[in-house]
Formats: structure tokens, C-alpha cells, sequence
């Protein structure tokens, strides 16, 4: 918990004003309320006896209580206001560092993450941070001039009282400690299985049709079952150790109060105390012992929050791919790509890619073909850096591909996968993301050469037609084609197809096939498939198997050759 306030320190300090405005208005609403019980105590001084009561006076000290009350009421609006305002500015910080630190993250932390746990960091932590934060900043303030204000009053009041209410307080706080302990582990427990639950449940959703496919709705609910019972069981745990905390410092402080009592009673018949002063003495040890109490009630709340940050921090703490800021953009050029004795692995322990050297001359069409888990889809993941190569060279127009800038690597690329993803907008928004900016012609005429401007036009309102999260109102074909349409709106130099017609009719694949062939005069292009009679046309066909080329050439000269790619067309 320390741990992960010390990280939250800096996000707070980073708005001083606000926060110096805090402190400002936390110690002058507790001033004000630090005031009213010597306050009523002396009006309780003027009540003499039955017919010795001072009313004027008594009338003069209510008059200055009511004002006094009054401005620790206007205070603490103001305290309110301000812990509000520092509070959602800093979770609007910590949201926008999270969120950005996303944005320069390698493939590979997607790749091995559950992405309903890295939502949850951004959404069902910073939440649980944003209300911790709250309350503890309002606790924080208040409770630092409450006890040291009372504190003080006290001990020039009375050394020996106000020594017992303080022996006894820090009983309270020993046990509270102790009860915390226990409370942050299991919290860190249930956070943590909270990510897991928001992991399942966005899986099973985008699998829907997988699961009722597979009629797997049964073990999904046992999955659930068994998830939901851990996060119930922890999260029991965490609230019964921290449910202990408000009872027992409660009665600690009732001990407090009736040793205050005690000992001011006697002192009063010694003649060292007045009743009015006992009456404060009394109301100040309530004072004293409420910010221990508040902050025993909100317990759960801090503890969950501080579970919350440690995850969000540890999101924001992993390492950022590696900076290029200093390097060279990739000058625009004929699109020639050489890989040079290229060595890569996703698991070092399991060798992938060993000893690979392919060279891809401007204008020309390189296919790459083989059994599932050869390496072709690996193979785009290194042209776009998305990973880094162990060891060996790839050049793009003569320029090392590891020595320029990724922006400007990526930009001379346009992609279109098996897997389409399309986002919630409209259809030019969409079509447009690889072009900002585009004009309506451009978008238009995109459309057309990927033969999407007729179906487009019958949809309800055409371009301007939102298209439901991840086009789910769209045919898969009908999400390729927005696909195929927003890299031919790009214009790159090097194009890459990864089964990018697998999901259209034959007819339809026909005609973009042959928009593919006019997109590619003049450009570089890489076409990975499985359906060998896509890729006749090729000027290079690349065969691959367990990371290495084993065959290249010319469709026609491979099935002379009557190696692996003729067995593999034959069958």
C-alpha cells in the first residue's frame, strides 16, 4: 500500500495550486470546528445554577458559535470542491499515462495478455484508484489538523488526560495496523481476479458463435462458476478482515471517552477543571478519535484502490518498445526489401525462423507459401517491426530497417489480413483511417477499385452508414472488401496480403484479384496463402517449412521441380 501511494504522490503534487488551496480550506474548516467546543464550553461555564445563568452572555457566544459553524460549513464545501477537482484531474493524468503507455507497447505484450485484464486496469482499477484517492485525500487533510489541533488544545488544558486519551490511541492504531496487513493480500488477491473475470467474459463475448457453434455454453458456465467463486471468496476474506477495523478502534475510543469522563470528573472535584472544560475535553477526545475511525471505515476502499494502483503502475512500468526518436525516417524509394541471415524466435527456447535470406527486387509480386507454423505470417511481423529480429539484416529500399523511425517503416506498408477489423464509425471514417484526411474521391475511387462502392451505396445511408463494433452489422465479405478498399486508399510502396480474399465469393475474388494485380504494377508486394491457385501469377514463389525456404521459384518451374510446393498443389 505504501508502495503505491508513494507512486501516486507525484500525480497529486503535479497540480500544487489545487492542492495548496486543498490545505488551505482541510485547515481552516477544521480550525473552525476545532473552535466550537472551547466555544460551547465557555457558554456552558455561564450556567452557574439554578438562578445564576447569564443569558446576555450565553446569547453572545451562541451569536459567535452560529458564524463559527457557518464558515466550517462554506470551508468545507470549498475542501470538498478542491478534493474533487485535484482528485479527477490526477486520475484523468494516470488514465492518459496508462493509456499512452499502450500506445508504445510492442506486439508481443498484446500477444501474451488477456485483453479483458489490460481493460480492466484501465477502467475497473482507475475507478477503484479514483474513489480510494478521494476519500483518502478528504481523510488525509482533515484528519492531520484534527489531531494535531486537539492534541494540542489538550495537552494545555490538561497533560494528564490528554496523555491516557494518546496512550490509548495509539492501542488503536497497533491494532488497526495489524488488521490492514492481513486486509492489503487479500485485496491484491481479489484485484487481481477481477482482471481474470473481465478477461473471460470479453472472450466468451467476441466468441459467441464459436461457443454456441460448439455448444460450449455449459463449460462456459463452469468456468465462469469456478472464477466467480474464487473472486467471492476472496473478496469475503478481504471485507471480513477489513469489517474489523471500525468495531474494534470504535471501542477502543469508547475507552478513550469514558477515561475522559473518569478523570475529568475527578479533576473537578479537585477543583482543576471546569464543567464547560469537561464538556470540551469530551468533545475533543470524539474529534480526535474520528479521522482514526473515518479512515478504519474507508479501509476497504483504500486497500482496494492501492491493489487497483499496483496493477495500473505495473502496466505504466513495462518496458516501452525501444526508442527511435533519434533516428532517420525511411526514405520513400522502389520498395526493395532484402532479408540477410535473419534469426528469430518468439520463445528463445524454440527456434523459429534460422539463417533467412530473401531478396525482393522493386515492382516485383514475392508469394510466400507452406504448412501452418512455418513462419509466413512471422515473416510480415518482422517486415513491420512489430518484432524485432535476433540477429541478422533486413533492408528496406537499401535502409536498414532496425536504424530508422517505425512511423515511417510502417508507412511505406499497407496490410490486409485474413482477420478484418473494422471500428465503430461510419464506412468513410473507416475506409479514410489509412489516409487521414482523404477526400471523398479518393475514398470513393478506393472503394470502386476494391469493388465496394455497390454494396456501400445500398447500405441505409451509404458512406455515411456507423458501423456497429467490429462491423458487426456487415458480412465478412463485406468487412474484407472496407479493408481491401482502406490499404488501396493508402497507396504504399510494399503491399502485403495475408489471405486477404479468403472470406469473398469466387466472383468477387475475381475481381479483386485483378484490382490486386493494377494496385501492384510498379510495387512491391508480399502475398502470403494457403490456396496455391491465387498466387500462379507470382513472380516468385517462396516456399517455406519449420522457418526456412526450402524451394523458390516460378509457379511453373516448382511443379517441374515436383518438390513440396508441387505435393502441396496436387493434393
Amino acid at each position: 500500500m505504501k508502495k503505491a501511494l508513494n507512486r501516486l504522490l507525484p500525480y497529486i503534487i503535479e497540480y500544487k495550486s489545487i492542492l495548496i488551496l486543498l490545505i488551505f480550506a482541510a485547515v481552516a474548516t477544521n480550525a473552525f470546528a476545532l473552535a466550537a467546543p472551547s466555544i460551547s464550553g465557555y457558554a456552558i461555564d455561564f450556567i452557574r445554577g439554578k438562578d445564576d445563568v447569564l443569558f446576555s452572555k450565553i446569547l453572545q457566544i451562541l451569536f459567535i458559535l452560529g458564524a463559527v459553524y457557518l464558515a466550517n460549513a462554506a470551508f468545507t464545501w470549498l475542501m470538498t470542491y478542491f478534493t474533487n477537482l485535484l482528485s479527477n484531474k490526477a486520475i484523468e493524468k494516470i488514465r492518459s499515462d496508462a493509456f499512452g503507455k499502450l500506445t508504445t507497447l510492442p506486439l508481443s505484450f498484446f500477444d501474451t495478455r488477456a485483453h479483458g485484464d489490460t481493460m480492466s486496469r484501465l477502467t475497473n482499477d482507475i475507478d477503484s484508484v479514483s474513489e480510494g484517492l478521494l476519500q483518502g485525500m478528504t481523510q488525509l487533510f482533515s484528519g492531520i489538523v484534527i489531531v494535531v489541533g486537539t492534541l494540542t488544545i489538550m495537552f494545555l488544558r490538561n497533560w494528564i488526560i490528554t496523555s491516557v486519551i494518546l496512550v490509548i490511541t495509539i492501542l488503536c492504531v497497533f491494532v488497526s495496523k495489524a488488521i490492514a496487513t492481513r486486509c492489503a493480500a487479500m485485496f491484491r488477491q481479489q484485484s487481481s481476479t477481477v482482471g481474470e473475470l473481465g478477461g473471460f467474459v470479453e472472450e466468451y463475448i467476441g466468441a459467441q458463435k464459436v461457443v454456441q457453434a460448439f455448444s460450449y455454453e455449459e463449460q462456459a458456465r463452469t468456468k465462469f462458476r469456478e472464477i466467480n467463486a474464487r473472486l467471492y471468496t476472496c473478496g469475503q476474506k478481504a471485507q471480513f478482515y477489513s469489517s474489523l477495523v471500525n468495531p474494534t478502534t470504535r471501542y477502543i475510543n469508547n475507552l478513550a471517552y469514558i477515561s475522559v469522563g473518569v478523570l475529568g470528573g475527578i479533576a473537578a472535584l479537585a477543583g482543576g477543571l471546569s464543567v464547560g472544560t469537561i464538556s470540551a475535553f469530551l468533545i475533543y477526545a470524539t474529534q480526535f478519535a474520528r479521522p482514526i475511525n473515518d479512515m478504519a471505515g474507508i479501509l476497504t476502499q483504500l486497500q482496494s484502490a492501492a491493489a487497483a494502483a499496483e496493477r495500473i503502475f505495473s502496466l505504466i512500468d513495462t518496458k516501452p518498445e525501444s526508442s527511435d526518436k533519434n533516428l532517420p525516417e525511411l526514405l520513400s524509394g522502389s520498395g526493395e526489401v532484402k532479408l540477410e541471415n535473419v534469426y528469430f524466435s518468439y520463445n528463445k527456447t524454440q527456434p523459429l525462423i534460422e539463417d533467412l535470406n530473401l531478396f525482393a527486387s522493386a515492382g516485383k509480386t514475392i508469394a510466400i507459401v507452406g504448412p501452418t507454423g512455418s513462419g509466413k505470417t512471422t515473416i510480415v511481423n518482422l517486415l513491420m517491426r512489430f518484432y524485432d529480429i535476433d540477429s541478422g539484416k533486413i533492408t528496406i529500399n537499401g535502409q536498414d530497417s532496425m536504424l530508422v523511425k517505425r512511423d515511417s517503416l510502417r508507412n511505406k506498408f499497407a496490410m490486409v489480413l485474413q482477420d478484418t477489423w473494422l471500428f465503430n464509425g461510419t464506412v468513410r471514417e473507416n475506409i479514410s483511417y489509412a489516409l487521414p484526411g482523404a477526400s471523398e474521391e479518393q475514398i470513393i475511387t478506393a472503394a470502386k477499385k476494391a469493388h465496394a462502392d455497390s454494396f456501400i451505396r445500398r447500405l441505409p445511408d451509404g458512406y455515411d452508414t456507423m458501423i456497429t463494433e467490429d462491423g458487426a452489422n456487415l458480412s465478412q465479405g463485406q468487412k474484407q472488401l472496407l479493408t481491401i478498399a482502406r490499404a488501396m486508399l493508402a497507396d504504399p510502396e510494399i503491399l502485403i496480403l495475408d489471405e486477404a480474399t479468403s472470406s469473398v465469393d469466387t466472383m468477387t475474388e475475381q475481381k479483386i484479384q485483378k484490382a490486386f494485380l493494377e494496385m501492384m504494377q510498379n510495387r512491391t508486394a508480399f502475398v502470403i496463402a494457403h490456396r496455391l491457385s491465387t498466387i500462379r501469377n507470382a513472380d516468385l514463389i517462396l516456399v517455406m517449412k519449420d522457418g526456412h525456404i526450402i524451394e523458390q521459384g516460378t509457379h511453373k518451374e516448382l511443379l517441374l521441380a515436383n518438390g513440396f510446393y508441387a505435393q502441396m498443389y496436387n493434393s
